[in-house]
């Protein structure tokens, strides 16, 4: 199987300022010592014109050139800088890569994808580009696929992949997430089951196989 991942993880940032992703870095060193490692792979950057089948041309400008404002950039979590925008870009380039490799193998992963706060205009809650949102038109658009479902099992509902692909009858998007968790005003998607704090086990995989078996109908 292989699996990509970035090079890019470790941002520099202001003194003082907490950054929640360190735990990538590690789940990477984990892999390269594991059974896993020779299928490990460091993806391309996304290119613009691949970044902009999802996003809109004026906010990828603004995130390239460090035109972002303090109002979103305290939306997204971090300051820009440009191992910031280095670092985003290789995430949806790995997303890609994994999709592509995936239609060859069967299953591929990226180790550090998920950005589904991304709006087409916006980004939020560390967020900054929509990976899956990306790749999928990006195979789309290289008739590799006509049509894609978009399954999130985090426990934030995928707000801003709802919102990029809201009509879009090609992209049915899943979201299996807390009823009471971030994001607090929820972005309806094709399918969204919320779950009460505390859910157990067999109530969770009773409902994810519910709603796999309709979002793949």
């Amino acid at each position: 199987m292989r699996i990509y991942y970035s090079n890019h993880f470790v941002l520099p940032l202001p003194s003082g300022h907490r950054f929640p992703m360190s735990k990538y870095g590690a789940l990477r060193e984990r892999v390269l010592s594991s059974e896993y490692a020779a299928g490990c792979r460091v993806p391309e950057a996304a290119r613009d014109d691949e970044v902009t089948r999802a996003h809109c041309p004026a906010y990828l400008e603004r995130v390239v050139t460090g035109g972002l404002s303090d109002r979103e950039q305290r939306a997204i979590g971090f300051p820009w800088t440009p191992q910031m925008v280095e670092r985003s870009r290789r995430t949806s380039g790995a997303t890609i890569a994994a999709a592509r490799a995936a239609l060859c193998d069967g299953t591929a992963a990226n180790l550090a994808g998920g950005t589904h706060h991304a709006f087409r205009n916006r980004g939020e809650g560390f967020c900054v580009f929509n990976d899956s949102a990306i790749a999928a038109r990006t195979l789309q658009a290289e008739g590799a696929v006509e049509r894609v479902v978009i399954f999130d099992c985090d426990v934030h509902q995928g707000n801003g992949t709802a919102a990029i692909f809201r009509g879009d009858p090609s992209v049915f998007t899943f979201s299996i997430h807390g009823a009471n968790n971030f994001p607090f005003t929820k972005e309806p998607g094709d399918l969204d089951i919320e779950l009460a704090d505390g859910t157990g086990d067999r109530e969770y995989l009773d409902a994810l196989e519910r709603g796999l078996a309709t979002a793949l109908e």
